[in-house]
């Protein structure tokens, strides 16, 4: 009796995949560079084809990690190669990395826990190619209760009116805010807009008995408060 065939062997892209899960398994992300662990997340959305070139793709054009799964759908669909699938892969992995860091804030004073609200609100606005203006909500103890994007605009410009801020503050019984915006060009200096528009906000919020305790302005990697720069 002729002995019997080996078991065929899975196409490469299939075997390396499986390496590729079980090492992420054992050793965690740290286990794998930035590409190796995108590939993972491509898997999501490109089940049956070789992933790594794409990796490497949109690493390439974006440069880093976070900016690759923070990018604008718009932007990814114009790396070829880049499916529908793929683009749902990624911006899901932002939206649970935001919903994770906003959970680890939420009830907390966020006074005294200024550092973890400035990560969640880089990880949630410091790698955006166009402007966003914010507002995280605060009850009366302080404590992080709601955040909203109240206006989104162009790569320098966001538009932002008093009225719909305290609308806000006012339909969620917020005691006291801070406001957020980001810089997409990086350097997060206020400018003369910046600072009229928040002492708008604050003048009007403390007729209504709801207090403005900062300003903060996201950068890439740098950050400027408007409470520390003695701007409110």
């Amino acid at each position: 009796m002729p002995p019997e065939a080996p078991p065929p062997r899975p196409p490469g892209h299939t075997g390396h995949r499986q390496r590729l899960k079980q090492r992420f398994l054992e050793g965690g992300a740290d286990a794998l560079p930035d590409y190796e662990l995108l590939e993972l997340i491509l898997f999501l959305g490109i089940p049956q084809k070789d992933t790594k070139p794409l990796a490497k793709a949109l690493l390439a054009e974006f440069k880093t990690f976070a900016d690759v799964v923070s990018a604008d759908p718009a932007r990814l669909r114009k790396v070829t190669g880049v499916t529908p699938g793929a683009v749902t892969a990624l911006k899901t992995v932002a939206a649970a990395a935001h919903r994770l860091k906003f959970g680890q804030i939420r009830k907390q004073d966020v006074l005294s826990s200024l550092e973890q609200v400035l990560d969640y609100c880089v990880s949630r606005m410091g790698f955006e190619g166009k402007e966003q203006f914010r507002v995280l909500l605060l009850d009366k103890k302080n404590a992080l209760v709601h955040d909203h994007e109240v206006a989104r605009g162009t790569v320098d410009h966001v538009p932002v009116y008093v009225r719909e801020v305290l609308s806000l503050a006012l339909e969620r019984n917020a005691s006291a805010m801070i406001l957020v915006h980001n810089h997409p060009s990086g350097d997060p200096t206020p400018s003369a807009a910046d600072i009229t528009m928040t002492r708008e906000i604050r003048d009007a919020a403390q007729k209504l008995g709801i207090t403005v305790h900062d300003h903060l302005v996201i950068g890439r990697g740098r950050h400027v408060s408007f409470r520390a720069q003695g701007l409110l």
